[in-house]
């Protein structure tokens, strides 16, 4: 019996596309220690706000940021549930997925 394969929710998604930047993938670095502001990020990155402002949207609209304001500044951190969420959906390929014995090269002679 073949097992029906569901497709990954838009989350899961938006998550792995958010994720394969750079950039953000430097963001979510920074954020891996601690909340920041975005003038923090803008310094640290040496990156115009307008530009850093786009970036912290896909992350945010991927939900792997979370945002809050203080004053005028508005402060990021890390949505650590929706990460759990992908480590999950890549688990599954680990569970289910027979792991292939590394393939012996070729002599070149």
């Amino acid at each position: 019996m073949v097992k029906a394969v569901s497709s990954p929710s838009e989350l899961v998604v938006a998550g792995f596309h958010a994720l394969s930047e750079p950039l953000r993938l430097k963001i979510v670095e920074l954020l891996r220690e601690n909340e920041l502001c975005v003038c923090d990020l803008c310094e640290l990155l040496d990156v115009a706000q307008s530009k850093l402002s786009f970036h912290l949207k896909t992350l945010k609209d991927a939900s792997l940021v979370r945002s809050r304001q203080e004053g005028r500044w508005i402060y990021y951190s890390l949505n650590l549930p929706q990460f759990v969420v992908l480590e999950q959906y890549l688990s599954e390929f680990r569970r289910y997925s027979p792991i292939m014995p590394a393939r012996p090269c070729p002599d070149k002679d």
